[in-house]
């Protein structure tokens, strides 16, 4: 696990875009892991910046979504399909048929479910993964107590992140219950995820998951495990790291060819 402070989200989506647009250019068919939420947004901005200005082509990318409500109808506002194409997807020019989402209108979530996991291995499973992180450590709708193995699934939403999200909806009546998320086995199959995080809302979560005990509490930790996962925090979010100096040493003294 590589750990990069940096000073703002600019710094962080730029950082970020360059693994992105350096796995494209080098492998056009690259399949994206996607993420919501309000984290991800620079990384979203500076890919859209690079395909507007400098050409760079997402015309023959496949895209994941890492999760969906179960109950909204489709096309609803706030569905995580329709979030993805409002941030990223319709920015670019990725096909439309290239994007998939789980599906939380199934009339049969277990079919669905295995269908997507089919989905994503048939395309050659995921090169990169973008992440947030929830303030309890939870990655997709990985809630604390997921199974460090599981699979995508239907998941129960604790209250705290159904009154974290509940900013995006008219109030927290509105928000669904119920989830389909990539599992964390899932996840950890993809070849290389990056976990985004700013703010000192996040810095505990961070902490927990960087430095405290692989544990299924703390459903981030399990990319302890991960053999390429590249953590981009500011310095709010950095905030209660212990080893927070040797990280910065560690990426200033870097090689410039590493990259992330």
């Amino acid at each position: 696990m590589e750990v990069v402070i940096l000073p703002s989200s600019k710094e962080i989506g730029a950082l970020a875009a360059d693994a992105i647009e350096a796995l494209v250019r080098r492998k056009p068919n690259a399949v994206l892991g996607l993420a919501t939420g309000s984290s991800p947004l620079p990384i979203y901005d500076e890919l859209a910046r690079r395909h507007d200005e400098d050409g760079l082509s997402f015309a023959e990318a496949h895209g994941f979504a890492l999760d969906e409500y179960v109950g909204l109808p489709l096309g609803h506002y706030e569905s995580y399909r329709e979030v993805i194409r409002r941030e990223f997807t319709n920015r670019v020019d990725i096909k439309p048929e290239n994007v998939h989402g789980p599906d939380g209108t199934a009339g049969d979530i277990l079919g669905a479910c295995a269908a997507y996991e089919a989905a994503i291995k048939a395309a050659g499973g995921v090169d990169l993964q973008i992440l947030g992180v929830g303030t309890d450590g939870h990655i997709g709708f990985n809630e604390p107590g997921s199974s460090l193995a599981s699979r995508t699934r239907i998941k129960t939403l604790l209250e705290q992140t159904r009154q974290d999200n509940a900013r995006f909806f008219s109030s927290i009546n509105d928000v669904p219950h119920h989830v389909v998320t990539q599992g964390l086995g899932t996840i950890m199959d993809a070849k290389h995820v990056v976990l985004v995080a700013t703010g000192v809302g996040k810095a505990a979560a961070v902490r927990d998951f960087v430095e405290g005990p692989v544990a299924a509490i703390c459903a981030a930790s399990v990319l302890q495990l991960h053999p390429h996962a590249t953590i981009l925090v500011d310095e709010a979010a950095a905030s209660e790291l212990k080893l927070a100096d040797y990280y910065r040493h560690t990426y200033t003294n870097k090689p410039a060819w590493q990259g992330i």
